[in-house]
């Protein structure tokens, strides 16, 4: 089979097995290892491999940049004790005890070696565990560690990556030299980052054009990597950083630009999320081809794997309860959660396609590399099955819910009001200065239709409708998606009968489409 129409196969195949997930509310990640694996002994198959460059540059890159556009700078802020202690020092607990372990029972690793392997397995993909905690209605603190942890614990052990295979590789480096590499990656990469947003975002702000701004935002992220890493310093923390600078200042841009960026990223995102996980079962036959002896590896990937669990867990506790115990700002600004919550944490610990880059990246000068690809397939299987079937019951087991939903509706509500009284302020200031150029009749309208979007929020604090019935809000809501219904129908029927051309109904049916998302998001 060709490489083209084989790509063409998995990403069809991968969307298909995704929409069926989503249909039947499955987790995708899981169903797409599995359907990988049991495609990887299909002929054809055996010979298709990760291309490490391929995979950083073209999947890791616009995932992680897609998810920082979406990340609340100011809550990774707020929370960037805990998000630091799991992205930058669980990273290398979870590396130097997992090498040792490693370096322990596997005889043709050296230390150097057994680090590596460490390393590769150290970053835990949280894609998943995101998609299970949305589902499962997590803590939205619990949310936020979680995806800030994702954001950044790839740069830290990609960093200390490096530093390793240097040193298996039999280049010198000396303690002092891995930590000048470490800061010189982080340090480098944040102030590349920052740049590059910042630059980035002067530039949106001078073009007004919405498709210009959208195609620039598809650049940026494989560029500001390409440049990081030309700087040898960090590219996917200078992917984050200037995701996260853009994202905190898109409000600054215009609206067109806003819907068309983020169309194209879930779009982009989902492709990218289905391929991954299918991609990491296909490995399965060239990686056991290329280990040998399988049957002992499997042993020590038991092992490694327990170790790279049990390192997790191990850490989360510790950094969840002895900074409360140790200082006392600690404690007063941030009381101590319950045992369920780093519970849950801990067990969030999924590996994914970062792990199998990094380990099909490794030279072939370090010693015993097939065997570290080998245990570090094994750990990602591993845990993404362990995790995977295990972490929703978990979840539901703990009793680990978000329980601020109507405090976030009350905050929505009361923001809502003020951005209403805002509003209808500033039509007054038009309708007394030079009466706005519109009626009274008008601005009333403009008034009654302010206050109907407050009123919106405001009912979602009340019983459900099953006690009190629909409300006026839904039934605006009901009624108007149907009189759209029937406006788009006639614009067909219009068009169809020769009266408009397509370009007029386009441009009608986006308008109608605008008010109907509308809508939608007042449904919540």
């Amino acid at each position: 089979m060709h490489v083209e129409l084989t790509l063409l196969v998995l990403v069809l195949g991968a969307l298909a097995i995704t929409a069926v997930c989503r249909r039947f509310d499955v987790s995708a990640p899981l169903v797409l290892v599995v359907a990988g694996i049991a495609a990887s002994f299909l002929p054809g198959i055996e010979g298709l491999e990760i291309e490490p460059d391929v995979v950083l540059l073209v999947v890791l890159t616009p995932l992680l940049y897609s998810a920082a556009l979406e990340s609340s700078y100011l809550g990774i802020r707020a929370n960037r004790r805990p998000i630091g202690l799991l992205a930058v020092g669980l990273p290398a607990f979870t590396a130097l005890a997992v090498g040792l372990v490693a370096w322990w029972l596997v005889p043709e690793l050296s230390l150097a070696a057994a680090l590596v392997l460490g390393a590769v397995v150290a970053p835990p993909d949280a894609v998943s565990a995101l998609a299970v905690g949305r589902r499962l209605g997590l803590p939205r603190r619990v949310m936020t560690i979680l995806g800030g942890e994702s954001l950044i614990n790839d740069a830290t052990a990609l960093t200390l990556f490096r530093v390793f295979v240097a040193a298996a590789a039999g280049t010198a480096v000396s303690v002092l030299d891995g930590l000048w590499m470490f800061l010189a990656a982080a340090v480098g990469g944040t102030v590349i980052g920052l740049a590059v947003g910042w630059l980035v975002h002067r530039v949106r702000m001078h073009l007004h054009d919405a498709r210009v701004e959208s195609a620039l935002g598809l650049v940026v992220p494989f560029a500001v990597y390409l440049v990081a890493e030309e700087a040898h310093t960090s590219g996917v923390l200078a992917v984050v950083v200037t995701g996260l600078y853009l994202g905190h200042h898109a409000p600054e841009g215009g609206y067109a630009s806003r819907l068309q960026e983020q169309a194209v990223w879930q779009a982009s995102d989902t492709i990218l999320e289905s391929v991954v996980f299918a991609l990491i079962g296909l490995q399965l036959t060239t990686v056991i081809a290329q280990a040998g002896d399988a049957g002992r590896l499997v042993l020590y990937g038991l092992a490694v794997t327990a170790a790279t669990v049990l390192a997790r867990v191990v850490w989360v506790f510790p950094a969840t309860y002895l900074p409360r115990a140790l200082f006392r700002g600690v404690r007063k600004a941030d009381p101590r959660p319950p045992w369920q919550v780093p519970a849950v944490i801990s067990w969030s610990g999924m590996r994914g396609v970062v792990t199998l880059a990094a380990a099909f990246a490794i030279p072939a000068t370090v010693p015993g590399r097939d065997t570290i690809v080998f245990l570090a397939f094994f750990v990602t299987i591993a845990t993404l099955l362990l995790h995977g079937l295990t972490l929703p019951a978990i979840i539901h087991r703990l009793g680990v819910r978000d329980t601020s939903g109507e405090a976030q509706v009350l905050a929505e509500a009361q923001a809502q009001y003020a951005a209403v009284q805002a509003s209808i302020g500033r039509l007054d200031e038009l309708m007394t200065d030079s009466g706005g150029g519109a009626t009274a009749h008008t601005a009333e309208k403009l008034r009654r239709f302010a206050q109907m979007r407050a009123n919106q929020v405001w009912e979602q604090l009340g019983r459900p409708e099953s006690e009190t019935g629909e409300s006026p809000g839904a039934a605006y809501n009901r009624l108007r998606r149907e009189m759209l219904t029937r406006e788009r129908d006639t614009f067909v029927a219009r068009r169809d009968a020769g009266e408009i051309d397509d370009e007029i109904l386009r441009r009608v049916q986006r308008q109608l489409d605008l008010e109907e998302a509308m809508l939608a998001r007042d449904d919540g």
